[in-house]
């Protein structure tokens, strides 16, 4: 098994006025990792020098009787002297929007979480002032609607200047970072384990080489399991509590779908790292190569937006059909110099609440107009028609929005233009919503 390793980074060499920042933040914790436009070499940052102490407490604690503010472990060793309140599960109250009450005072939870990401983003002076950032990634366990709007509230008390923030999960930030990898490890598939609290989640990742662009289909399924604490002092306490860890971990390795083909697995989690695993560890290492660490969702982050800005390798090549991305194409066929051709509209691989697009086009003798829903998983193309009642008889302009309302659910707005001084526009609004899974 092998650790993550850091990559040294030639910073003299490369140009410090950009800086690319992928940052992972959770209830428990945050990391963050940066690189250069011009380096695939990426850099988690330590908030101690010299160590690789890389997450840090997502806390926050208000001093008493004052308003000064302490986040991560000084946040945390606050409380423990009961100096402050401490304030915990920054993420979840801000989705909640869940108003804080500390001292008689009440505190927005977005702005406590923007607090929390302005403080612990001061570690990029390590590299480079924050006015330096060119592009930014935020990576959160699951990217779902409210966490989004959660997100995007934060963000938007931190003053950044670039206007390129992004939000992905940690299942896409898995992807980008296996982009970066030797294909030996991903070729035929490779899993993920992700030990914190008290579960243990896994992520599967797959590709299908005889589609165009290659599409990577995704699994995820979530394990109870115990709660790490610390080891027994007494010798046959601890080798007992091991042991029952160690088949534990070995049923759910045993579980993986497609665990044959599987070129490579991932350890995520400190809990990891404490030397219990031994019967489970050589079952993963068979014909496999494994890795342990802790930083790959911060990384994947940076690697996501090398593709993003720097026109990446894999764009071309592959398509990321994970929990949050639409998994079809979505278009129309349309008569252009009299034949007949198709006009893409939504593109598998987006993230499936970010997919809109609005068109204008012509309709002669008919009312009615097709579309066309192509899988990219194998299960077919899917013809959708849209019945436009009471559209005056003729050539007619129509306007049209397409987005997504639902993971699995196309909304169409179409709205008759009319036809200049021929006929005049009635602005007669057609909705309906397509089922395209």
């Amino acid at each position: 098994m092998k650790r993550m390793g850091e990559i040294k980074v030639m910073l003299g060499l490369l140009n410090r006025d950009k800086l690319f920042v992928g940052y992972d933040i959770g209830n428990e914790y945050a990391q963050i990792s940066c690189t250069f436009p011009e380096s695939e070499d990426v850099r988690t940052l330590s908030f101690v020098a010299g160590e690789q102490s890389y997450s840090i407490p997502a806390v926050l604690c208000k001093k008493k009787g004052s308003n000064q503010w302490f986040y991560g472990k000084e946040a945390l060793r606050c409380a423990q002297d009961q100096e402050g309140i401490l304030v915990q599960n920054l993420l979840d109250m801000a989705i909640e929007k869940e108003t804080v009450q500390i001292e008689g005072n009440s505190y927005e939870p977005a702005a406590l979480l923007a607090l929390f990401l302005k403080r612990s983003m001061g570690i990029l002076s390590q590299i480079a002032s924050i006015e330096k950032i060119s592009a930014l990634t935020f990576t959160c366990e699951r990217l779902e609607q409210k966490t989004l709007e959660a997100l995007e509230q934060a963000v938007a008390g931190l003053g950044l200047k670039t206007q390129q923030v992004f939000f992905e999960s940690h299942m896409e930030s898995y992807y980008n970072y296996m982009l970066y990898q030797p294909e030996e490890l991903w070729k035929d598939g490779c899993a993920l384990f992700d030990y914190r609290g008290n579960r243990i989640l896994s992520y599967r990742m797959e590709r299908n080489t005889k589609t165009t662009p290659i599409a990577v289909f995704t699994g995820e399924k979530e394990y109870p399991f115990a709660s790490y604490e610390p080891m027994p002092e007494d010798q046959e306490l601890r080798e007992r509590r091991m042991e029952r860890l160690d088949q534990e971990f070995l049923k759910i390795a045993e579980d993986t779908p497609g665990l044959g083909r599987m070129n490579s697995f991932f350890l995520i989690g400190e809990n990891f790292s404490e030397g219990w695993m031994k019967d489970s560890l050589r079952f993963l290492c068979r014909g496999r190569r494994v890795f342990q660490g802790n930083n790959l969702y911060s990384k994947g982050a940076c690697f996501g937006i090398l593709e993003r800005m720097n026109s990446g390798k894999a764009e071309r090549t592959h398509v990321f059909l994970g929990k949050d991305k639409l998994r079809v194409n979505i278009g129309m066929k349309l008569l252009r110099r009299g034949q007949e051709s198709y006009l893409a509209l939504l593109d598998a691989g987006n993230n499936w609440f970010e997919a809109e697009r609005t068109i204008e086009f012509y309709i002669q003798d008919g009312n009615s107009v097709e579309i066309l829903i192509m899988s990219l998983e194998g299960k077919g193309n899917k013809l959708a028609q849209i019945i436009l009642e009471d559209l005056p008889e003729g050539l007619s302009r129509l306007k049209a929005r397409f987005y997504m309302t639902l993971e699995n659910r196309l909304a169409v707005e179409i709205e008759d233009l009319g036809l200049g001084e021929f006929r005049a526009a009635t602005h007669q609004i057609w909705k309906e919503e397509v089922n395209i899974y």
